[in-house]
């Protein structure tokens, strides 16, 4: 996260301004791109190391968490890469990166179609096949309390309005309420979490990765290319962690050599919360999104209540000890 997000602040800001000019409407996309494009490279690099090489995945990647940290450094000599392009910027968020009241109930009404939608695809593929079926009030139940969730939702985001200045500098008239409605990093990381829950439990690949996780030999016999997969994976893995950079350099609008310093710790134990096992094949794109809400909520409300630093990476490590151990007795238990 550090190199990508110091190479991305780097290109905006030194090399795309003499040759495109500044805030051109193209930087942001050209900027993201390259941030893509090159956290896959890395992720990909490191995968064929540990799929084709035979180094265990820790070791490669305690070494990449060193040598990328290193790296990340060295692009600016240690120095702060500031500041953002203006449109970039709106992928960290703020009062201009949201989309405002109106938009977040269209984004709100739209999910609760798809909720539907998606519960009345799952009946009938069940349906199809001779599966149990829950009955329908349940269907209706389940329904309404996903929908009143993100409705309710919005209608809360919806309450926090943009200051009074930023209200004023748009040319509205004093005492203006104006929504902030849904911040873009939310939208980024609802849609990245749609999109990997059809790769998981769509698509081939994505069967693929819970059959090597669960047993690597038995699905080498079944004839999976489970080396291209490993490799496809650590690549899926290192685009994910650009676009994490790119937001993340875009809400502090400045690029930093120290960007996701202990970070791991916390995406460790939002992994563990939220259901994915440590011994492999066990996890969802779901979990993994509640346990980082649950991580974040951790961190946040420790620094609202005025908890020294120190002291919150002991909570987090506790919590990682706790959720580790838990997932140790219910495999001990569910395999013995």
């Amino acid at each position: 996260m550090a190199l990508v997000g110091m190479i991305m602040g780097a290109f905006q800001s030194d090399f795309l301004p003499e040759t495109l000019g500044f805030d051109h409407p193209l930087t942001w996309a050209i900027t993201l791109a390259l941030g893509l494009v090159l956290g896959a490279a890395i992720g990909a690099f490191q995968g064929v190391i540990v799929a084709y090489v035979g180094v265990p995945a820790f070791i490669v990647t305690l070494g990449g968490l060193l040598v990328w940290r290193g790296l990340a450094w060295r692009v600016a000599s240690g120095q702060t890469i500031a500041p953002m392009d203006s449109n970039f910027r709106l992928l960290g968020g703020g009062a201009d990166g949201s989309i405002g009241g109106m938009w977040s109930w269209v984004v709100g009404i739209a999910a609760c179609l798809g909720i539907v939608a998606l519960q009345l695809t799952k009946r009938r593929q069940r349906a199809r096949y001779g599966f149990r079926l829950r009955p329908v009030w349940a269907e209706i139940a389940l329904g309404v309390v996903a929908c009143g969730a993100v409705l309710g939702a919005i209608w809360f985001l919806n309450r926090y309005y943009l200051p009074a200045g930023i209200v004023e500098a748009r040319g509205l008239p004093p005492g203006t309420n104006v929504s902030q409605g849904l911040a873009i990093p939310v939208l980024i990381a609802l849609g990245v979490a749609v999109v990997m829950t059809f790769i998981a439990t769509r698509r081939r690949f994505g069967r693929y990765v819970y059959a090597i996780g669960g047993n690597p030999e038995a699905a080498e016999l079944a004839g999976i290319r489970t080396k291209m997969t490993v490799v496809k994976t650590f690549s899926l893995m290192g685009l994910l962690v650009g676009l994490a950079a790119a937001v993340q350099i875009a809400r502090l609008n400045a690029a930093v050599s120290s960007l996701g310093t202990n970070m791991e710790l916390n995406v460790i134990a939002a992994a563990v919360i939220g259901g994915t096992s440590f011994t492999g094949g066990v996890g969802t794109i779901a979990g993994a999104v509640l346990g980082a809400v649950v991580m974040q909520s951790l961190v946040s409300g420790m620094v609202l209540m005025g908890v020294e630093a120190p002291l919150q990476d002991v909570v987090v490590g506790v919590v990682l000890v706790i959720a580790v151990t838990l997932d140790t007795v219910v495999r001990r238990r569910a395999t013995g």
